[in-house]
């Protein structure tokens, strides 16, 4: 066993600088020659030194390139299924993603065109999900009713949380069928299908601030102290917390009334709710989170536009928003650890990758990475955003608010 492990290590060295050893487990006429070339938009010519990720899908192994003058790069591979993923952060202020996934290696060299979409970094960020639940131990069983999302500030100015929109997008798992890819398994370019719930901060536009290195916590379940009858939780009953809770989630289990600590103005208004659950539903295996804002009209007369509603190809009772790419300030993509089958709900212009979460029911949590280097010059924290998940998350043993 351990000869077959370093057999696959030395096969992952030499498979990455394009060349093969006479001792590599591969003979040359096994592999197949991929050349992955990025498209930059219109006005923005090829960067050399872009960051290009080809991952087994299968076996998670991650070959890591970079793009030459003319913006390819290209190695030798066996067969396989592969994702491919291109981060460019060679011009200051900008980011480009781009990713295919599902990409075939049979016998033949390919070519692989992959376009890349811009996006500038933003001022709020996803820095926490913690959906995936924890033991219940000293007793039996799991518990999952403690959800939040941690939101950042990662600009240099203060930023308003008032009208900040959060949803999770339909499949709600990355394992399940995705009624939303067209036929050649693209994902709609122009908008977001949101399910079940758009929950939105509330406010005038100057009531909540948030000033830059600071955190704002969303309860997405019950804003009470879990931690009192549950070790392994949180306790979510702080002052400055904020919660989604309606008693149209008429599920106490799930959206108890919040604690005496919770201040009435950080209830989030529950902007929509489509479908007939009695709790707000996000994935505990593989979440997708969103941020976003509405731009040129009241968010209450979007979702009261019969146009922004669909309902999910195939069903007849799975409703979703229409929330338009345009809008999202960020988003994350999580992907299933114990699947290889996992599949993208972002497109490249929001997440570019995804972060793994290894199992539900562990306490772990996914958190941002920090940008040390920035933050040491700035005198507070700053997280890295490259809009890659894959890059810009890890998962935590514990959730960050566990005492």
């Amino acid at each position: 066993m351990q000869n077959q492990v370093i057999a696959l290590l030395a096969a992952a060295s030499l498979l990455l600088t394009g060349c093969m050893d006479p001792g590599a487990p591969y003979a040359p006429e096994s592999l197949n020659r991929l050349t992955v070339q990025a498209v930059w938009p219109d006005g923005f010519p090829p960067a050399q030194g872009a960051a290009v990720t080809v991952e087994s899908v299968s076996g998670g192994i991650a070959y890591r390139l970079s793009t030459g003058a003319a913006g390819a790069a290209s190695t030798l591979l066996p067969d396989g299924v592969y994702r491919v993923m291109v981060n460019d952060r060679t011009r200051p202020g900008d980011i480009f993603n781009g990713s295919t996934d599902k990409l075939v290696l049979a016998g033949a060299d390919r070519t692989v065109q992959v376009p890349l979409f811009h996006s500038t970094p933003s001022a709020l960020v996803i820095k926490e999900i913690y959906t995936g639940g924890c033991s219940k131990e000293p007793q039996e069983g799991t518990y999952q009713s403690d959800k939040y999302l941690m939101v950042h500030n990662n600009d240099v100015e203060t930023v308003w949380l008032d009208s900040l929109c959060i949803g999770t997008l339909a499949p709600y798992n990355s394992t399940a069928v995705n009624h939303w890819t067209d036929a050649d398994g693209q994902l709609p370019a122009s908008f977001i299908p949101i399910i079940q719930a758009v929950w939105m901060i509330p406010g005038d536009g100057r009531r909540f601030p948030l000033e830059p290195g600071q955190d704002a916590v969303i309860c997405l379940n019950g804003a009470i102290d879990h931690s009192a009858q549950y070790p392994h939780s949180v306790n979510l009953d702080r002052p400055d917390y904020f919660v989604c809770y309606n008693p149209l989630f008429a599920n106490t289990n799930y959206h108890p009334a919040p604690g005496p600590n919770i201040r009435q103005d950080h209830i989030l208004e529950l902007v929509v709710k489509v479908g007939q659950a009695n709790a707000y539903t996000i994935s505990v295996s593989s979440p997708t989170a969103v941020l976003f804002k509405a731009k040129g009209v009241d968010i209450n007369d979007f979702v009261k536009d019969n146009r922004n509603l669909q309902l999910t190809p195939g069903s007849t009772v799975d409703w979703v928003v229409t929330v338009p790419v345009e809008w999202v300030l960020d988003g994350v993509e999580v992907f299933d650890g114990r699947s290889t089958s996992n599949a993208k709900r972002l497109i490249s212009g929001i997440d570019a990758g995804y972060v793994v979460q290894s199992e539900p029911f562990k306490s772990h949590s996914l958190l941002r990475n920090t940008d040390e280097a920035a933050s040491a010059a700035l005198g507070y924290e700053v997280l890295q955003d490259t809009n890659n998940s894959s890059n810009d998350f890890h998962e935590r043993d514990t959730q960050t608010l566990h005492e």
